[in-house]
């Protein structure tokens, strides 16, 4: 064995060569010369350039930073001890246990797959949002230009006078907005203590503090708790109104968050969410009072 076969370049080629178009929602297509993802397919999915990805695999690209690593191993559907090694192989730390994850399980995302067309989100337990589903984007948006750490539904719910930019989408009206918010903070209080040693976590919770009162008063009551399912209005530019319930499920073992849009079976509403996937997404339109301005997934990985 040499050198070469066990680098980094030669290791991410073996593992998309392993992965199926159709594991990751993408049809086989007539002629394939090989049955693992193209080289463009896998840059899609990792929000990195079809070049970078070529010059990783002839090793004229070596030290991917921290993000391109985590965003590759979602990409690939790397197990956790294949994610580590990609780390390493990169001359990167692997993620520490005791801090939160942002790897997706291999079996998570073929769950995702599955789900179709459907407006689903994946959020880290610190609400960090870490990947989406085209219907997702379709319908509220799609922020991939934004910074891994601006997406964020704390921040974005409880804003600070410091944030620029951030996440947007279209003014999402919800029902029961003060339990959601409670709860929201109740699962974060949750958060800090299963992970009391995350800089992330304990960061985001200090400047929220300090920023935003809303959030300190929510926080100060002491709730401790899971985020419940919830129903919205969304107003979408070009479908209009669409009202849709919320549904979050959770990963015990990775504390991972799923949040799914559904409509009533033959209803209107879902006659316009489907109608939105063939509209597209279009620029968000300006918030107003009354109004929650939804996280909008983004960076990379969104099928």
């Amino acid at each position: 064995m040499t050198t070469h076969e066990t680098s980094l370049g030669a290791t991410i080629r073996a593992w998309r060569d392993r992965l199926s178009p159709a594991a990751v929602g993408l049809p086989a297509g007539r002629v394939r010369r090989t049955s693992g993802l193209r080289r463009e397919e896998l840059a899609d999915l990792a929000g990195v350039s079809v070049d970078y990805v070529v010059r990783l695999e002839q090793g004229r690209a070596t030290t991917p930073s921290a993000q391109v690593a985590a965003a590759l191993a979602r990409a690939l559907q790397l197990t956790g001890a294949e994610r580590d090694h990609l780390y390493r192989l990169a001359g990167l730390q692997p993620p520490r246990s005791g801090l939160i994850g942002d790897h997706i399980p291999p079996g998570i995302q073929r769950v995702l797959t599955r789900l179709g067309d459907a407006p689903v989100a994946v959020f880290a337990a610190d609400w960090r949002l870490l990947w989406w589903s085209r219907g997702w984007a379709a319908l509220l948006g799609d922020p991939s230009g934004v910074a891994p750490e601006d997406r964020n539904l704390v921040r974005a719910r409880f804003p600070v006078a410091s944030d620029r930019g951030g996440l947007a989408g279209w003014p999402v009206i919800s029902e029961k907005l003060e339990a959601s918010d409670r709860a929201i903070v109740a699962d974060l209080r949750r958060a800090s203590g299963r992970y009391p040693g995350d800089p992330r976590l304990s960061g985001l919770i200090r400047r929220t503090l300090d920023g935003n009162p809303r959030f300190a008063a929510l926080w100060h009551s002491g709730a401790v708790g899971h985020h419940a399912e919830d129903r919205k209005t969304i107003r979408h530019p070009q479908v209009g109104d669409i009202t849709i319930d919320c549904d979050v499920l959770s990963d015990a073992d990775t504390d991972l968050k799923i949040i799914i849009y559904t409509a009533v079976p033959g209803s209107e509403d879902e006659a316009k969410l489907a109608l939105t996937r063939v509209t597209g997404a279009s620029p968000p339109v300006p918030d107003h009072p009354g109004t929650v301005i939804e996280p909008v997934p983004g960076g990379g990985g969104g099928r």
